[in-house]
């Protein structure tokens, strides 16, 4: 990074065509006009450590094949008490299985993983603390019920209705824990 890039403490991962202007943009893609041009797949990410306040993480992480290592790898360019900013499909979603780059799927605790309380926390050394979560649906009047019934109790609704109401993503903020 150089110039006013590394002042910058927002990162947007996985960009797309969805810059931000007061963040840093990284995109695999050097089409899109992406501020760092990088392979997520490929770690260490060319980004310091403990430099990012926010990392927004939108529509990129069900595209990479080793999340435990992405999730490793956004724990250690954020500053202790950073806030990642996740949306995935919903494993429930037919977008979770129509796009053949997809790698993974993901429920509504697959990040709780990251907590130490976690009874398989011990997968990864990186520390998150769910801050929000919210399943979202597609917005129909019967959704907007659905929505938060399965909101509020979303063991229950992934056990029992996932398939007989899909959710269309998961956006779920995390906050860094160092």
């Amino acid at each position: 990074m150089n110039g006013d890039r590394t002042m910058r403490d927002i990162l947007n991962l996985g960009c797309g065509r969805k810059k931000m202007a007061d963040a840093v943009n990284l995109d695999i893609s050097g089409d899109v006009g992406a501020d760092v041009v990088h392979d997520l797949a490929a770690m260490p990410w060319p980004l310091p450590a403990d430099t990012f306040r926010e990392v927004h993480a939108t529509d990129v992480i069900e595209h990479l094949d080793d999340t435990l290592k992405v999730m490793e790898e956004i724990h250690r360019i954020c500053q202790s008490g950073a806030v990642v900013h996740v949306t995935v499909p919903h494993f429930s979603s037919a977008n979770a299985f129509t796009d053949p780059t997809h790698r993974k799927h993901f429920s509504y605790f697959s990040f709780d993983y990251f907590d130490e309380a976690h009874p398989f926390g011990f997968y990864s050394r990186a520390r998150f603390r769910r801050v929000r979560s919210q399943i979202v649906f597609d917005p129909t009047w019967t959704n907007k019920l659905v929505h938060r019934l399965a909101n509020r109790n979303p063991r229950r609704y992934e056990q029992r209705w996932a398939w007989m109401f899909p959710a269309w993503f998961l956006s779920i903020d995390l906050e860094v824990v160092k």
